[in-house]
């Protein structure tokens, strides 16, 4: 389901020519990363279900880490680049088609998709020097880092060091940003006179918010918070929120709340 509601958001947005705008094809950027998420993620989740329990090589659960990591990583990239694509159709709307044009949009896309590529294989490259000699079972349902650090046993400590240098700042810098532009959207909404007006400027961010919140509010609470015992066991469970159900529930919100492509999509099935 993830995949297909996924795959129908980029066709549809890359056979209809007046979804040819700047949130648009950020939109069909973010579907594909989050089946590349999916299908990193899901498989193995469902034999671990299934099965209870599912062998795995350490390269390749290294392998899983990386892929899953530069998804996520790049998914957060993707969502800061797609709140300023909104704040300026909102705020400086007679600017939009000069700033927002086809090579600035591509540049950020393939930056997004540079920078986590990046990010992740300078992490990927000192895990694969860990050693393992403790218990080889890993108590999640895929290969995240706290579990992947407890197995271990070298001196994790450079590692994590490395990733919380890392991720601590693009994660700063992405929330403050996001939140620094919807300040600004808001305001702007606020300004509008009518009242139609006002919801069909929030209309166009309705979307797009309720991913962020949901995404990076389960990244907050399992990265951020302490991880005890409970918390860790929680935890788990909060990870099927962003690589589970986000992916599967973002052509959903998208599509549901947004006219254009419920639009482009009965008119592509009455074609055929």
């Amino acid at each position: 389901m993830t995949v297909n509601g996924n795959l129908l958001i980029i066709i549809v947005v890359s056979a209809t020519n007046f979804l040819h705008s700047p949130m648009y094809f950020f939109l069909s950027q973010l579907s594909f990363c989050d089946i590349v998420l999916t299908t990193t993620i899901v498989p193995n989740l469902l034999q671990v279900t299934l099965q209870n329990g599912s062998p795995m090589t350490a390269s390749g659960c290294i392998t899983q880490l990386n892929v899953f990591s530069f998804a996520s990583t790049t998914e957060c990239l993707l969502l800061t680049m797609m709140s300023y694509d909104r704040y300026v159709a909102v705020c400086k709307p007679l600017h939009y088609v000069t700033i927002m044009n086809f090579q600035f949009c591509l540049a950020l896309a393939v930056l997004a998709w540079i920078l986590g590529f990046t990010i992740t294989l300078i992490v990927t490259i000192l895990i694969s020097h860990l050693n393992f000699c403790n218990s080889n079972t890993i108590d999640h349902f895929f290969c995240d880092y706290a579990p992947f650090f407890q197995v271990s046993c070298s001196d994790t400590t450079i590692v994590q060091t490395v990733v919380f240098i890392i991720s601590t700042p693009e994660t700063v810098i992405e929330t403050v940003f996001i939140m620094a532009t919807y300040v600004c959207i808001f305001l702007a909404i606020h300004r509008i006179s009518s009242t139609t007006g006002r919801q069909k400027a929030f209309s166009t961010c309705s979307s797009h918010l309720t991913v962020v919140c949901t995404y990076y509010g389960t990244l907050i609470a399992i990265y951020v918070f302490p991880s005890g015992e409970q918390s860790f066991n929680m935890n788990k469970i909060v990870s099927l929120v962003y690589t589970v159900v986000t992916p599967l529930l973002n052509p959903i919100i998208y599509s549901l709340r947004n006219h254009e492509i419920k639009t482009a999509v009965k008119k592509m099935f009455k074609m055929y």
